[in-house]
């Protein structure tokens, strides 16, 4: 037997590992790039700030109804995007808004607004207050009309809020990504 030449038996079984090592290397390329995302384009305006983590929001009432979702918000009260994720991180709904314009989309379903507080009541069915919510994201004690923020936990990335006028009450819990 010659060193360097391979039995002939053994090309087949050197083919082969050569074709799994290959294939293993392609499913392992085609697997990263499916959690790749596409670089995005730049914003006119860059959002003033990100969060993430995950939201829960609970409507009392004749219909009471009960929502939570991981979710991704960037911008302020003026110009945002709000991305809602479900527990296998696929998309739920996304949420558009700029001066004068509100948009939600979840799935093939599209709703338009003229104002981002008139979209959300349409949503949820109770209103939220937006740009309470910012400051209570940064750890500002924004007063809000009916509602009462809990900030104690603000440095762990909890928060709670809740409204207790005009019904149906509500209850929204925020736990931050650190």
């Amino acid at each position: 037997m010659r060193m360097g030449h391979p039995l002939p038996g053994s090309l087949h079984t050197t083919a082969m590992a050569r074709a799994l090592g290959l294939w293993l290397l392609l499913a392992t390329l085609w697997g990263l790039a499916g959690c790749a995302q596409p670089p995005r384009a730049p914003h006119a305006l860059e959002p003033a700030s990100h969060w993430s983590g995950r939201l829960a929001l609970q409507v009392d009432g004749q219909a009471a109804q009960s929502f939570s979702a991981g979710f991704d918000l960037q911008g302020d009260a003026g110009q945002g995007e709000l991305t809602l994720f479900n527990p296998l991180g696929g998309v739920l709904a996304r949420l558009h808004w700029r001066p004068g314009h509100a948009t939600l989309q979840s799935g093939s379903e599209s709703q338009t607004s003229a104002s981002l507080d008139a979209l959300l009541l349409q949503a949820t069915g109770t209103s939220i207050p937006i740009n309470a919510l910012f400051g209570w994201l940064t750890g500002l004690h924004t007063s809000a009309e009916g509602w009462q923020a809990d900030l104690s936990a603000i440095d762990q990335g909890r928060l709670v809020a809740r409204r207790h006028a005009p019904p149906p009450y509500a209850t929204l819990r925020i736990a931050l990504d650190r």
